[in-house]
């Protein structure tokens, strides 16, 4: 089983997407469909839950309790393991610490300049790839 923490960006992006053959719109979908479970927080749904109300983005309330409730569903509650790495932005620690939290797993964000340079810190369309290749 692939599991991996998914950045908040990757969802505004993927809800954001007119396009069903986006990568990111490609990722969220994958997690109801059971090809990998996503890791998470209680800090992760938070923020999660925050930036996605934001009214900016106007995402209708129900797709947000949607993708929400497919992430608890179909993943797995993890802690953070503490990383002695540095993060340009305090505020994505969380998501690395928890991806480094099970073995092999992967942090799939837009923005991989924000972490380190590590195998596990993947754009959506490298874990797509990472995807196809477990599933052959």
């Amino acid at each position: 089983m692939i599991y991996a923490v998914i950045d908040t960006n990757v969802l505004v992006s993927a809800l954001l997407s007119r396009l069903p053959d986006t990568a990111t719109v490609q990722v969220v979908k994958a997690i109801s469909t059971s090809v990998f479970r996503p890791l998470y927080n209680k800090d992760i749904l938070a923020e999660y839950r925050e930036v996605l109300s934001r009214p900016k983005f106007s995402f209708p309330p129900q797709k947000i309790a949607s993708i929400l409730d497919a992430i608890q569903e179909m993943g797995v509650l993890s802690d953070r393991v503490e990383s002695k790495e540095y993060f340009p932005d305090p505020k994505d620690v969380v998501f690395y610490e928890v991806a480094i939290s099970k073995d092999d797993a992967y942090l799939v964000t837009g923005n991989t300049k924000h972490f380190p340079k590590k195998p596990i810190v993947v754009t959506p369309a490298e874990m797509l790839e990472i995807l196809k290749a477990e599933i052959k």
